[in-house]
């Protein structure tokens, strides 16, 4: 049978457990105030026993059963080839399996027994699974029903079992975090093995073209990554001074000034241009505001490029004006309706109100809103590359083409890549040095917010 089979089988016979075993609890006691626990806990203890260890075994069985089969095809393979190199039989499995699976056909002989044997060799395998998950359905069961009593209090365990899913929940955040710094900072480290650190920090020049092969031709590569950082910073500082103020404003005007039925209105409509896709706002970018910036700076005599930081970072202010103006609305809507009404009382205006009392007291928020904007901004990648182009240069002149750390890994993975060269190593280099950074920021952040905070509570 399939995996997918056998789920349903076991959340079927599962379902039915739960019904019989918080039945049979009933019937062991003449009131149900006599019980431990609930019937639907007995139920769910034998729901549990049945399928739990199912899922289990299904999961393991596809982590190790594919393994060893590929480990015995390979070693079939070796004995029937001449040329028994990596390659060579990683080319060859993979024809067999193309060939079992019925995608190719192939007229070897050799080939299509190995496929005929592959088959076998997971239909024996799909039968072993399929006996073993039955009989501990069968046994989960039967372990279940004969637990269910009047003292066996199944609420503790069907408890512990949720604490335990639970736990697992709030590891799987720290785990992947974890494996993701881990394995960018194992490539890094490899990286810096064959470029220098103080290169890839202080270097002026980004050109990591570099010959892969022996046969290829390319440049020596040079990783100075400091234009790239400028680019994203210098696009990251154009779009929040864009987005800032004015999601900060509609925010103020929104929470203070305008009615209930145009704010009814007027915040859907904002909180749409936070569900467009980037890539439209990337074609809207190159194909309207790049060109009237460069018509408009030709008319007053400034040369700006078809491709501009100033252009990509308009736009991205433009995008990330949602997130600032949402949550410094919901900022300035948790501040103590007391505190306003007894700055109105004291003869503060409007304003002074706002600008004395409820800005400071919703900072933290605001804080909070316009850092997820300044790491939404420095993530963004497909305005930059439709707006603001490839070229890596050293300038702070918004009116040329720059580039950004995002735009450089996607560029340097693109394609069939060999990672064993620095060219490709270097993504893994700048994606955690722009971890390091944005992590540098949120730290910056949380003291701002924790100081604000213990003033104002």
């Amino acid at each position: 049978m399939q995996p997918l089979t056998l789920v349903i089988i076991a959340i079927l016979c599962g379902t039915a457990m739960y019904f019989v075993a918080s039945r049979r609890a009933v019937s062991l006691v003449e009131h149900r105030r006599s019980l431990s626990a609930l019937p639907g806990h007995y139920g769910a203890y034998s729901l549990l026993w049945v399928l739990i260890p199912v899922l289990a075994l299904l999961l393991l069985w596809s982590m190790f059963a594919g393994r060893a089969i590929d480990m015995q095809m390979r070693q079939s393979l070796q004995d029937a080839m001449v040329e028994q190199t990596a390659g060579n039989v990683s080319l060859a499995l993979n024809e067999i399996r193309n060939v079992a699976s019925g995608v190719a056909v192939s007229d070897d002989p050799k080939v299509v027994a190995l496929a005929d044997r592959l088959n076998q060799l997971q239909a024996s395998s799909r039968r072993v699974m399929s006996g073993f998950a039955l009989a501990l359905i069968l046994m989960g069961g039967g372990y279940s029903l004969w637990r269910v009593g009047p003292s066996f209090t199944a609420r503790h365990s069907v408890e512990r079992f949720v604490r335990l899913m639970l736990l697992l929940a709030s590891s799987i955040a720290v785990l992947t975090t974890v494996g993701i710094v881990g394995s960018v900072l194992f490539e890094a480290t490899r990286f810096f093995g064959e470029v220098p650190m103080t290169e890839f920090l202080f270097g002026g020049e980004w050109s990591p073209q570099t010959a892969i092969r022996v046969d290829q031709v390319g440049g020596s590569g040079t990783f100075g990554a400091v234009p790239l950082f400028a680019g994203t910073l210098l696009i990251t500082a154009i779009a929040m001074l864009v987005a800032t103020p004015v999601g900060l404003m509609t925010a103020i005007y929104l929470n203070e000034y305008a009615g209930e039925a145009f704010g009814a209105v007027a915040k859907p409509l904002l909180e749409v241009l936070a569900g467009i896709p980037t890539v439209v706002y990337g074609f809207f970018a190159a194909l309207t505001v790049a060109p009237l910036l460069r018509d408009f700076g030709s008319a007053i005599g400034l040369t700006v490029a078809s491709e501009s930081a100033l252009a990509a970072g308009l736009v991205m202010g433009i995008m990330i004006i949602p997130s600032i103006s949402s949550l410094s609305d919901d900022a300035l809507t948790a501040v103590p309706r007391t505190m306003k009404d007894g700055s109105l009382a004291l003869g503060a205006t409007r304003s002074e109100t706002i600008k004395q009392v409820l800005l400071p007291a919703a900072l933290p928020g605001i804080v909070g809103g316009v850092l997820l904007a300044v790491s939404r901004a420095i993530g963004e990648t497909m305005i930059v590359v439709m707006a603001a182009g490839l070229s890596a240069n050293l300038t702070v002149n918004p009116f040329e083409a720059v580039t950004t750390v995002t735009v450089q890994i996607v560029t340097l993975l693109v394609g069939d890549q060999e990672f064993d060269s620095a060219k490709t190593l270097a993504a893994f280099a700048l994606g955690l040095l722009l971890f390091l950074v944005t992590l540098a920021l949120n730290v910056i952040g949380l003291r701002v917010v924790r100081q604000y905070r213990e003033q104002y509570e």
